[in-house]
């Protein structure tokens, strides 16, 4: 089971950076699918998450209007587009995969990625 995480790089406030995860080893088809992020001396949260029907989705207040999460299922990958960066989204952002949905991005996810840095300068 893995899930591999890319797309990340630097970019100036108000680039765009489209992030991708590709499963492997499990059908992705039939979990909820979500995006987090660390920054350096805060705690992980939850951007953006997706259930495996598509019908639920959640994006922090932060990038709401900003972040879209998608997926596509036949090709096991989760996409997170990035729009309107800012320096404060600077983060590592790991994706993971659940059973079930779990509201509000919260904890509990079985399957994490690597992670990617996104640096954004201002």
């Amino acid at each position: 089971v893995q899930l591999q995480a890319s797309g990340g790089g630097l970019v100036q406030a108000g680039g765009s950076l489209r992030l991708s995860c590709t499963a492997s080893g499990f059908a992705l088809d039939n979990h909820a699918v979500g995006w987090f992020r660390q920054a350096p001396g805060k705690e992980r949260e939850g951007v953006s998450c997706m259930s495996s029907s598509r019908t639920s989705t959640y994006y922090t207040d932060s990038v709401k209007g900003r972040f879209t999460i998608s997926r596509d299922n036949a090709k096991k990958t989760v996409f997170l587009q990035m729009n309107g960066l800012k320096p404060e989204d600077t983060a590592v952002y790991y994706c993971a995969a659940t059973w079930g949905w779990i509201p509000d991005c919260g904890g509990g996810y079985r399957y994490w990625g690597q992670g990617t840095q996104v640096t954004v300068s201002s």
